[in-house]
């Protein structure tokens, strides 16, 4: 899908926010992270894309510890996750860090049975107890901010698939989260859909939130990553600014980037 690149807004990237080093991730005897080392700052938009199987997914999802790292260190606001935490260093609990970290996947993970408001609402009554008026309140500023609370009240049935995505995302920032993990949120939807999809998240990227993204729309990154990394069979070949896709020298990525835009 075609996206017209506008130039990218200022904001401000701050200090470092996680810090990856060394991680790897097996599943059995198949290694899918070689040693990542990645560092995410304040405010910063990193994408992240690839080839099928290059371990993009997995990497993000170890950033929130959906997929617990094999070997590495994994830092998240100066607390470590990660299984090689150095002697006397106490690793941080996942559900702190979860409570931190929104993230939106590919499907949209809706309840089909509860409406658009209780949808968003659900994770605010069972993760921070809170009472049913507060949540559906801050679910509806979610469900405005995304904007779809006129939609409120549809069951997910009722919606498209990117209005359901959409109600995904607002899920995910009725939380309050400091880091937002997104993972190819557009490749389930129709190619005339994926539009309003990156319509949300390029308000979310102009706000200042800081975003890992995988995708494979090579027009968005070019257009918000303020970095962008390309990954092959389990780690990042090279990565670079807003200009990678035209100055890159690895010919993989080469060959990747001359296929796809």
């Amino acid at each position: 899908m075609e996206h017209t690149i506008s130039p990218p807004r200022p904001h401000t990237i701050g200090k470092p926010v996680v810090v990856i080093e060394g991680l790897r991730k097996s599943f059995g005897a198949r290694e899918v992270l070689c040693g990542i080392d990645l560092t995410v700052s304040a405010g910063e938009h990193v994408v992240i894309f690839g080839p099928s199987g290059s371990g993009k997914s997995t990497l993000l999802r170890s950033i929130n510890l959906l997929e617990p790292p094999t070997r590495g260190s994994l830092r998240v606001f100066d607390v470590e996750y990660g299984p090689d935490a150095a002697p006397g260093v106490h690793r941080g609990n996942p559900l702190d860090l979860r409570r931190t970290i929104g993230m939106v996947f590919q499907q949209f993970n809706l309840f089909p049975h509860m409406t658009a408001l209780e949808n968003v609402a659900l994770p605010q009554r069972a993760v921070r107890r809170t009472k049913r008026a507060e949540a559906e309140e801050r679910a509806a500023l979610a469900l405005r901010r995304v904007g779809l609370l006129r939609h409120a009240a549809h069951y997910p049935s009722e919606l498209s698939g990117g209005q359901q995505q959409r109600v995904a995302i607002a899920r995910a920032l009725s939380l309050d989260p400091k880091i937002m993990l997104f993972d190819e949120p557009t490749s389930a939807l129709d190619a005339e859909l994926v539009g309003e999809v990156l319509h949300v998240m390029r308000e979310l990227a102009e706000g200042g939130m800081t975003m890992v993204i995988v995708t494979h729309e090579l027009g968005f990154a070019r257009e918000i990553g303020d970095l962008n990394v390309f990954m092959d069979e389990g780690q990042i070949v090279e990565s670079g600014d807003r200009t990678l896709f035209e100055t890159c020298l690895n010919p993989r990525l080469q060959k990747f980037v001359s296929a796809v835009l």
